[in-house]
């Protein structure tokens, strides 16, 4: 006697669980989660923040002349 095809809607859970694992396979290499990439043209505070503690050139410095690079006498 051959078995008679039964609708997968109709199978019991159990059925149908069975044959759902058998037909999934496994992601292998590929990794499933969407990323996006960042636009580029937004200010970044932690970028900004992180350039400014890696650039000893930025910050405070004492200003001892005037524009020109002659010192400032003293009166």
């Amino acid at each position: 006697m051959s078995t008679k095809y039964i609708p997968l809607d109709k199978r019991s859970k159990v059925k149908q669980k069975e044959f759902h694992s058998k037909q999934r396979k496994s992601w292998g290499e590929i990794n499933p989660i969407t990323r996006k990439t960042q636009n580029k043209k937004l200010y970044n505070r932690k970028k900004s923040e992180w350039r400014r503690q890696s650039d000893p050139s930025v910050g405070f410095f004492i200003f001892k002349g005037d524009f020109h690079g002659n010192p400032i006498p003293r009166p």
